[in-house]
C-alpha cells in the first residue's frame, strides 16, 4: 500500500473526520462520503446516500482501503442502522478494498467481565441487537470470501469535539458555570473511555495492514469511575465537578420532546456495572498504545476553554 492509494471514509462525523485528517498527514489520497460532505483541506468529496448501495460503490470507485464510520442518530437506528451499514460493505466487496468498520460495544450485552474479542454477543438491548445483526453481515461476507473486513470497537467517546459524547461542550459549559455535569447509571462504576483521536488512529493503523479480518478492540486507557475521570478534569479546570445522574423516567419524558433522549434509558445498564474494554489482542499486533490520560485530559480541557472563550466572545 503507498500513500498515493485512495482511501474513502464513509462518514464526517466525530471520527470519519479524524480518520480523514490524519490519512492526509501521511500524504494520502482521501475521499470524504456523506450526505452533506466537509472535507477536510485536501480531501475530496462525494455527496449522497450510502443506503444507496449502486451510489455507495460508485463512490468508493478506485479505493485500496474503505472506512465505514457511519453511525444515524439513535432514534432512527432501527430504519437505518443496517442499511448504512449495507451501503460500505457492499462498496468493498464491488471494488476489493479492505472495509475497516467502526463498531461499539453494544453487541455484548451485560459484561460479566472485561470485553475481549471472543466475548458472546448477548445483547440485553433493542439497540445491541440490530449491533448484533450488523456484525453478522460483516463477518458473514468475510466468512463467505467476499469482503476483507475489520472491525474496530471502542468503548464511549472522551476527548475535544464530540459533540455526541457525554464530555461535550454542554458538560463542560455546565461545570465551569458551577453547574453538576450531568451522567447516566453510577458514576462510581468502572468505566472505559475510549479518546476519540485513538480510534482513528487504530482504525488508520488497520487500513494499513494485511491479514486483519475479525474484530479488533481500540487501544483504550485502563478503567476507571466516571467520577474519576471527571475528578481529573476538574483538576484540569481548577473547578470541583460535581456528577449528576439524570433518572430514567426523566430522559424518557425528555425523549417526548427530543426523541434522541427517549432511546438513552434501555443502554443505562452499562453504566451501572464494571464495564471494562480489554485491548490486548490490538497490542500485542500492532506498535499503538492509547493516548496517556494526563494528555488526554490536558487536550480536552484545552479544547474547551478555548471553544467557550470563542462562543463567549462571539
Amino acid at each position: 500500500m503507498t500513500k498515493q492509494d485512495l482511501h474513502v471514509v464513509f462518514g464526517s462525523g466525530q471520527i470519519g473526520t479524524r480518520i480523514a485528517t490524519q490519512l492526509l498527514a501521511a500524504g494520502t489520497r482521501v475521499r470524504i462520503v456523506s450526505r452533506t460532505p466537509s472535507p477536510p483541506q485536501g480531501a475530496e468529496s462525494a455527496a449522497g446516500d450510502a443506503r444507496d448501495q449502486a451510489f455507495a460503490a460508485e463512490a468508493a470507485a478506485g479505493a485500496s482501503v474503505i472506512y465505514d464510520t457511519t453511525n444515524p442518530l439513535y432514534h432512527h437506528w432501527k430504519r437505518d442502522l443496517l442499511a448504512l451499514g449495507a451501503g460500505p460493505l457492499h462498496a468493498a466487496k464491488v471494488t476489493g478494498a479492505q472495509l475497516v468498520a467502526l463498531d461499539c460495544l453494544y453487541m455484548y450485552g451485560a459484561p460479566t467481565g472485561p470485553m475481549t474479542e471472543t466475548t458472546p454477543m448477548v445483547p440485553v438491548a433493542k439497540k445491541g441487537v440490530l449491533r448484533k445483526e450488523l456484525a453478522e453481515l460483516r463477518l458473514g461476507a468475510v466468512a463467505r470470501g467476499e469482503a476483507h473486513v475489520a472491525i474496530a470497537r471502542a468503548s464511549d467517546f472522551f476527548g475535544p469535539r464530540l459533540p455526541n459524547s457525554w464530555w461535550s461542550e454542554r458538560f463542560f459549559r455546565r461545570v465551569l458555570a458551577g453547574k453538576a455535569g450531568e451522567c447516566v447509571g453510577d458514576p462510581d462504576q468502572r468505566h472505559s473511555y475510549t479518546y476519540a483521536e485513538d480510534v482513528a488512529r487504530a482504525m488508520v493503523a488497520l487500513g494499513g495492514a494485511t491479514d486483519i479480518d475479525g474484530i479488533w478492540h481500540v487501544p483504550t486507557v485502563a478503567a476507571e469511575t466516571t467520577r474519576q475521570l471527571a475528578d481529573r478534569v476538574g483538576r484540569a479546570l481548577d473547578v470541583k465537578i460535581t456528577l449528576k445522574p439524570i433518572p430514567r423516567l426523566v430522559l424518557r419524558g425528555l425523549g417526548l420532546f427530543a426523541p434522541f433522549m427517549g432511546e438513552v434509558p434501555e443502554m443505562i445498564y452499562q453504566f451501572e456495572m464494571p464495564y471494562v474494554l480489554d485491548d490486548t489482542k490490538f497490542r500485542a499486533r500492532f506498535d499503538l498504545t492509547p493516548t496517556p490520560i494526563e494528555t488526554q485530559v490536558a487536550e480536552t480541557v484545552a479544547w474547551a476553554r478555548e471553544q467557550l472563550s470563542a462562543r463567549a466572545a462571539a
